[in-house]
């Protein structure tokens, strides 16, 4: 019982730690601006070369910005199913 919540914390630990990095790529990937904070309106504009996805799909952009949300949520699932089997193993539930 106490290895699966020693595990089950670990798991939760890292996952959400991982949040923030993801959201950053995510954003990264699905960005509409330049490094200037100026909006893309095309690739060949100076700093848009990563826009590619945004200009090409803006509806591919937006389901990528909900990555990091989904993700989180797995991670909330997971430490919900770690507590219950722990204590469903020590017979409280």
């Amino acid at each position: 019982m106490i290895a699966n919540l020693i595990g089950g914390f670990i798991a939760i630990l890292l996952g959400s730690s991982l949040v923030a990095p993801l959201s950053t790529e995510v954003n990264t990937a699905a960005t509409s601006t330049n490094s200037t904070g100026a909006t893309c309106t095309s690739v060949t504009q100076g700093g848009c070369s990563n826009s590619a996805l945004y200009l090409s799909s803006g509806w591919g952009a937006t389901v990528l910005k909900l990555v990091p949300g989904f993700f989180a949520l797995s991670i909330l699932g997971i430490g919900i199913a770690v507590t219950y089997s722990s204590l469903r193993e020590a017979g409280v539930v």
